[in-house]
C-alpha cells in the first residue's frame, strides 16, 4: 500500500510518500522558521497561511520524486488531525479529505505523537514492540509505554512546560535567535560544566512527571544576577547554557532510568525535537548500556515534524481498514491514550 502522507501541525510543512512494501519513498519538508523568527515564536495566523502556500507545490514535488503521477498513484492518504494549531491542521485536513475524495481512496487522520512515537520505525534498525519511548519536543514531555500500534500507556508527562518549550524561552532570555533550542545547544559546547549548577526537577520524588517551570525560572533568575555584574557576556552565557543543557538532559536520563526499572522494558525509544539534541543521545546511549537495553532514534531529519512519520502511522491503520467519514476536523488536545489499535474505535 503507498499512502501520502501531509503534516501542518505547527511551522513545518511536511509531505512524503510511503509504501508498505519499498518503505519510504520520497519526503520533502519546508520549515516557517524565518517567517516566525521576527516575532520570537510561532504566530498561528501566518503558520495557517504560509502551510496553505506551501502544501500543494510539496506534494507536486512528492508525487514527481517517488515517480507517481495522477489519480490512482497512491492507494490512501493521511493527513495530522491533531494536537496542535486548530488553523495549521485544517490546511492539511482539508487538502488530504478533499484529494482523497478526488481520487477515490481511504484517508486517516493521524495523531502527531503516535506518528513520533512511530517514527524509529523508519530506520534499518526499528525496535521491536513492546518498548519504552520519551517523546520529548516544544509541545510535549511524556514517557510511553507502547505495547503496539494504537496501544499506549502513558506513564508520565510535563505538568507545565515541555521541554523543548523551556530550551527555547530559556534561549530568548540568553539573546539568542529562534528557533532557539538548537541555538542554546551550541552555545553549550563552549560552556564550562562546573561553574553552575541547575536544579533536576521532580527528581527527589517519586514518579515520572516531569516539570520544566522552575527549571526555567532558575535561568532567569540566573541570567539577571550574572549578566548584570558580567566582565565578560560570552563566557558566561555559554556557561549558563552548559548548565541548563545538563539539568534538563540529566532530569531526562533519571526518568528513564526510573521508567526502565519499572516496566522492565529493554527497549528505549527517544522521539521528538529535543531528541536531535547531542548530548542528550549520549546520555541515553550511556543509559541503555548500563541497564542492557538498546535505544532507537529517528533520523534527525524524522525528530521534529515530518510527514514521513505521517505517512508510516497512517499506512499501518489503513492497513487495518481504517476509512474516516468525508466530515473532518482538527484537535488543538488530543489526549495520546484515546487512541486505539488500527481496525478498532478510538474513544
Amino acid at each position: 500500500m503507498r499512502v501520502l502522507g501531509i503534516e501542518t501541525s505547527c511551522d513545518e510543512t511536511g509531505v512524503a510518500v510511503y509504501d508498505s512494501g519499498a518503505g519510504l519513498l520520497a519526503h520533502r519538508l519546508y520549515s516557517q522558521a524565518a517567517v516566525h523568527a521576527e516575532y520570537g515564536g510561532v504566530v498561528p495566523e501566518l503558520a495557517s497561511r504560509d502551510h496553505v502556500r506551501k502544501v500543494v507545490p510539496l506534494l507536486d514535488e512528492v508525487l514527481r520524486a517517488a515517480g507517481l503521477t495522477g489519480p490512482g498513484a497512491v492507494d490512501g492518504i493521511a493527513y495530522t488531525a491533531g494536537p496542535g494549531l486548530v488553523g495549521a491542521l485544517l490546511v492539511g485536513a482539508a487538502v488530504g479529505r478533499s484529494l482523497a475524495l478526488a481520487w477515490g481512496v481511504p484517508a486517516v487522520a493521524v495523531h502527531h505523537m503516535e506518528g513520533h512515537l512511530l517514527a524509529p520505525m523508519l530506520e534499518p534498525d526499528a525496535p521491536e514492540f513492546p518498548f519504552l519511548a520519551l517523546l520529548v519536543s516544544g509541545g510535549h514531555t511524556q514517557l510511553v509505554a507502547v505495547d503496539g500500534v494504537g496501544a499506549y500507556r502513558v506513564l508520565g508527562e510535563s505538568l507545565d512546560d515541555a521541554a523543548g518549550e523551556a530550551f527555547d524561552k530559556t534561549a530568548s532570555l540568553l539573546g539568542l535567535p529562534y528557533p532557539g533550542g538548537p541555538e542554546l545547544a551550541a552555545l553549550a559546547e563552549a560552556g564550562n560544566p562546573e561553574r553552575f549548577r541547575f536544579p533536576r526537577p521532580m527528581t527527589d520524588r517519586p514518579g515520572l512527571d516531569f516539570s520544566f517551570s522552575g527549571l526555567k525560572t532558575f535561568a532567569m533568575n540566573t541570567i539577571t544576577e550574572t549578566l548584570s555584574a558580567s566582565t565578560d557576556e560570552a563566557r558566561d552565557r555559554a556557561d549558563i547554557a552548559r548548565a541548563f543543557e545538563e539539568a534538563v538532559v540529566d532530569t531526562l536520563v533519571i526518568k528513564c532510568r526510573r521508567a526502565l526499572d519499572q516496566t522492565g522494558l529493554g527497549r528505549l525509544v527517544v522521539s521528538g525535537g529535543v531528541g536531535a539534541n547531542r548530548r542528550l543521545r549520549q546520555a541515553m546511549s550511556m543509559l541503555a548500556a548500563d541497564r542492557s537495553a538498546s535505544v532507537h532514534y529517528p533520523r534527525i531529519e524524522f525528530c521534529t515534524d515530518n510527514g514521513a512519520m505521517v505517512a508510516y502511522a497512517g499506512c499501518q491503520r489503513l492497513l487495518a481498514g481504517a476509512d474516516e467519514p468525508l466530515a473532518f476536523g482538527a484537535r488543538a488536545r488530543w489526549p495520546l491514550e484515546s487512541l486505539a489499535p488500527p481496525g478498532e474505535a478510538s474513544a
